[in-house]
This record gives C-alpha cells, structure tokens and sequence, in this order.
C-alpha cells in the first residue's frame, strides 16, 4: 500500500474542506473533505506511529477544527484556517512522520 505523508493530508483536510465550503457555499461538502482527508491522515498516524499518537493526532485535528472557528473573528478566517493547518501538520511530523 501506498504510504502518503500524513502531515500533509491533515493539512489539506483543512484547507481544502474549508475551501470547498467557502466556494460551494455547502458546509456539508466541505465537511465531507474534512472527514475524508481526517480518515486518510488517521490511518497513517495510527501505521507510523501506533494508535496513541493517532488517537491525539485525530483529537488535534478535530480540536483546530473547532478552534479555527472563534480564531477566525480575531485574526480572519484564512488566517485562522493557515495557522491551524500548519499547527495540525507541524505535529504530525513531529509525533509521527519522523518515525515512519
């Protein structure tokens, strides 16, 4: 099976699903990429770094989702969508990428 660098499919996940949503204009659609792109990163997480480190990398995810939300009326929606991005995909890579 193909191995996909983990870090960035989370980061996508975030981009893309709030894109999708933006652009769409149907929340459910961005959350569709979301969910998927979440699935993909969690089965990675959970093969290079074992399912402890996935099941916090799952609830980080999840967590920025959510956090994106109150961020972005202090600091504008694409910066908030950047900034929890880059945190989700920074520790992937430190928790799991450098392992696998």
């Amino acid at each position: 099976m193909v191995r996909v660098p983990a870090a960035g499919v989370a980061a996508v996940g975030l981009v893309g699903g709030y894109a999708v949503a933006r652009y769409t204009k149907k929340r459910a659609l961005g959350g569709a990429v979301l969910a998927a792109a979440g699935a993909v990163a969690a089965r990675e997480w959970q093969a290079k770094a074992g399912t402890p480190t996935a099941a916090a990398l799952v609830g980080l995810y999840t967590v920025g989702f959510g956090a994106s939300h109150p961020l972005a009326k202090k600091i504008g929606a694409w910066p908030s969508v950047f900034t929890v991005a880059g945190t989700v995909a920074a520790a992937s890579y430190a928790l799991a990428e450098r392992k696998g």
